[in-house]
């Protein structure tokens, strides 16, 4: 039952990043928190964009990509009014995608930074 789980994270986590490198995210990380005791989930993505429009379009092009690629819906969104902070909620994968600034100021990067973190390049 675990690796099944293990490998539907996998492919919603790829599937994020190819969402947010089509619509050009950048400072992508992926956080496993799997070694964290109690965390709230798996794994989060962080990813920027430098307007709300376009944090609103990564938001759109994720979800797009995890249902096409593995028929997942978000079971929670929330911040898409103001597009600052989207946060997109597959259960065991939470999406976080920032205005930079917005980005600086919640540091969930300081925040979960004994979480393995992997530095995803924007594919250019």
């Amino acid at each position: 039952m675990r690796l099944k789980q293990e490998i539907e994270t996998e492919g919603i986590v790829l599937s994020v990043i190819e969402g947010l490198r089509e619509v050009k995210g950048f400072n992508i990380k992926v956080f496993d928190l799997t070694g964290i005791d109690k965390a709230v989930c798996d794994c989060f993505v962080i990813a920027e964009g430098n307007s709300t429009t376009q944090v609103s379009a990564l938001a759109d092009s994720v979800e797009e990509k995890v249902f096409k690629n593995t028929g997942e819906k978000p079971w929670h969104v929330e911040g898409k009014t103001n597009s600052e902070w989207v946060l997109l909620d597959y259960v065991d994968v939470v999406v976080h995608i920032f205005l930079p600034a917005t980005r600086r100021f919640y540091d969930l990067d300081g925040l979960w930074s004994d979480a393995r973190i992997i530095e995803i390049s924007n594919g250019e």
